[in-house]
């Protein structure tokens, strides 16, 4: 039987998501300030439509341009044209970082809390460049938290293998005694498979499950979490 010593949590959209500020009316406040008028309608699409940029940057060395060519092409997809959109951009992706315009799933407090109790470790791996240090005391999840590493400080991102092996040097486990639990069927699973680690794909109720799911152990809820560890 395989041993769980430790546990990775990807975090966004794993552990928070994003509030009214990320969402389409606040796009259209961002873009209001830059002096573009853009549709808070068209953002679904927009978001699917830019996700190839970040699809083609699998194994990349982090650079904020990926984040930042991304949401340009959501804002122009609403319909932002010209000079203002790249400022815009930035602006969005710099406000990225502040943990104030993210929620935390109500499943997360007592999901870690139930690895503590079980003397697993917990760890976070994020592509994102917010601080995990202020993550943690925003939403009140200081002494939950082990190890942390962010691909903004690491130098690539997931699923580059060196992040996911820094992550289990950090935490001075191996591979096979570790799991990874996230959002993203390729960054997350697929990149802490190719180490060895296990991984869990979190798909809440409101995500429709994908066809390439097959073949990966999914939860709808941290809360199964013991039922697969």
């Amino acid at each position: 039987m395989i041993q769980t010593r430790a546990v990775f949590f990807d975090v966004d959209f794993t552990l928070i998501y994003p509030g009214p500020a990320f969402q389409g009316e606040g796009y259209r406040e961002f873009c209001g300030r830059h002096g573009m008028d853009v549709d808070p309608d068209r953002f679904p699409a927009a978001v699917v439509s830019a996700s190839h940029i970040l699809d083609r940057e699998q194994d990349a060395i982090y650079d904020p341009q990926i984040f930042i060519d991304y949401t340009a092409h959501i804002i122009e997809a609403m319909g932002g044209r010209g000079a203002a959109v790249e400022p815009c951009a930035v602006e969005i992706y710099r406000e990225w970082a502040a943990c104030q315009h993210f929620r935390l799933y109500d499943d997360v407090p007592a999901a870690l809390e139930a690895l503590a109790d079980k003397d697993i470790l917990v760890g976070l791996i994020s592509n994102s460049h917010r601080s995990l240090e202020s993550f943690q005391e925003h939403f009140e999840l200081d002494g939950l938290i082990d190890v942390a590493i962010s691909s903004s400080e690491h130098g690539y991102m997931k699923p580059h293998p060196s992040i996911f092996e820094a992550a289990l040097k950090l935490a001075g486990v191996s591979a096979g005694d570790a799991m990874m639990v996230g959002d993203s069927l390729t960054q997350d699973i697929e990149g802490a498979r190719r180490v060895g680690m296990r991984g869990v794909l979190v798909r809440r109720a409101d995500a429709p499950a994908a066809q390439s799911d097959a073949g990966v152990t999914v939860i709808r809820s941290l809360l199964e979490l013991p039922n697969v560890l």
